[in-house]
């Protein structure tokens, strides 16, 4: 390989690199302060490598993987947002009597997963980086084996996602079996040449999407979500939630273009229902709960049937509000599960409706980052979700989508309802007992995270005019 196909995977060797260290690391000392530096070096390390690319972009690996600015740039997101998870890791396992050296390393090999994911080309790439991912989740799922619900989440996981990685396999199967092409822009030429899309490539692309699905927990594959996010550790479902579903997004938006999606209207379709169940399960589902893991779980099944509806605007607008609304709901589930983290002790997560009470009275500055991500979330002005949630109306009248958007409009105001709630309790009077309880000081580390998280969810909803700019610019280059 030349020294330009080094440099344009070198933020995924350096993580994988250090993958490897960390478990020399382990085996010579433990100390969960040095792992977590570590860490946190690696990923900045690798951030850093994206500014010294080869200028010759995009840069084919063939036939496995493409280097373009798409792919660099959600290889930054998924960098910048492990990063925010390593931050909040820290003083959320320092408190634990588990042993905290080995989740770094299994935060390291999911992440190699999920860069692996944006930059793959080639059904070999997407199935190894997509099992690379699975497999480090597993463990980081039930890290917390003393916690209830924690081993029944991780086992969960391991079934549902070994079952839908064999259904994507035999969908893989019978695509290739019909176009003899593993690579998605062969894919789209033997489909093209063909003029109709034979009955076995929709079963194959169909049993594709089940596997997609699931990484995405989206309807009807939505199930496991709940209770993976109850039952893992804060910080691995702040993951899940983000560097988990992100990739495969993705990933998923790289197929659908090369494989000229857009053309085939049973697919159009598929999505289009799927989009619809999503929103309306998610949102009446989070209504019913007074765990507000459950509730951030439900919420972010409607999220993604948002971004389905972005999706399927079209290759231009609609793929740009992908994009800023998968920022913006990165940045929003961060900050959300890490206030949930700093609240917590070495007991039990604070994840009850009852655990946010007064929190305005006692942390007043947790409790406004917590409003802000909620607003967010809701699609309120001045935050970056309004402006990703407008990105998305914009692009579906643009590709009239009305139906879609009424829809749209109808589930945000039922999902306002649930985040107003939450915020509700934070601004109810303190109790005698909470009164007379002494303030936690606040590691800082999760603070910086959390208040670095607020100041970009601020600055992209009041100027997202600089960061709209980078993404059009970015998905007119794409390859």
């Amino acid at each position: 390989m030349s020294t330009s196909g080094l440099l344009s995977i070198l933020p995924l060797l350096i993580i994988s690199g250090s993958a490897v260290i960390a478990m020399l690391l382990v085996a010579i000392k433990r100390n969960h302060r040095v792992m977590h530096a570590f860490t946190v070096l690696a990923f900045l390390l690798a951030f850093l490598s994206l500014f010294i690319q080869p200028y010759e972009v995009p840069y084919m690996i063939a036939p496995l993987f493409v280097v373009d600015a798409f792919a660099l740039f959600n290889t930054g997101l998924i960098l910048v947002a492990g990063l925010s998870v390593l931050f909040l890791s820290f003083s959320y396992f320092e408190q634990r009597e588990e042993r905290k050296e080995e989740y770094y390393i299994l935060l390291l090999l999911a992440t190699v997963g999920g860069l692996v994911l944006v930059i793959s080309q080639h059904f070999i790439s997407l199935f190894l980086g997509l099992e690379t991912m699975s497999i480090s989740l597993y463990g980081l799922i039930a890290y917390l084996r003393k916690r209830e619900r924690s081993d029944e989440a991780g086992i969960k996981y391991l079934l549902l996602a070994a079952l839908s990685s064999a259904f994507l396999l035999f969908g893989m199967a019978l695509v290739y079996a019909h176009t003899g092409r593993m690579d998605f822009s062969g894919v789209g030429a033997s489909l093209q040449a063909a003029h109709e899309v034979p009955a076995s490539v929709v079963a194959g692309f169909g049993l594709m999407l089940i596997g997609v699905g699931f990484k995405l927990g989206i309807v009807p594959f939505h199930m496991w979500t709940p209770d993976i996010y109850e039952g893992s550790p804060l910080p691995v479902a702040a993951y899940v939630a983000t560097v988990s579903k992100g990739s495969m997004l993705v990933l998923l938006m790289r197929f659908y273009r090369d494989i000229n999606g857009y053309e085939y209207t049973i697919l159009w379709w598929v999505f289009a229902i799927i989009a619809m169940a999503s929103m309306f399960v998610g949102n009446w589902l989070a209504l019913l709960q007074q765990n507000v893991k459950r509730l951030l779980a439900y919420s972010s099944i409607a999220h993604m049937g948002y971004i389905l509806i972005a999706f399927l605007a079209g290759l231009h607008a609609g793929q740009e509000a992908v994009i800023f609304y998968l920022v913006a709901y990165v940045i929003t589930s961060i900050g959300a599960f890490g206030v949930l983290a700093m609240l917590s002790d070495k007991v039990r997560d604070a994840e009850l409706l009852e655990d946010f009470s007064g929190l305005f009275w006692r942390q007043p500055w947790l409790a406004a980052i917590f409003t802000g991500m909620l607003l967010s979330l809701a699609g309120i002005p001045l935050t970056a979700g309004f402006i990703g949630k407008f990105y998305i109306v914009a692009a579906g009248v643009d590709a009239g989508l009305w139906l879609l958007l009424v829809l749209l409009i109808v589930n945000s105001v039922i999902g306002l309802f649930y985040y107003i709630r939450v915020i509700a309790v934070m601004f109810q009077p303190l109790r005698d007992e909470q009164v007379q309880a002494k303030r936690a000081s606040l590691p800082f580390f999760g603070i910086f995270a959390l208040s670095a998280l607020m100041v970009l969810l601020l600055w992209l909803g009041i100027f997202p005019s600089g960061l709209i700019a980078v993404i059009r610019n970015m998905m007119l280059t794409m390859s």
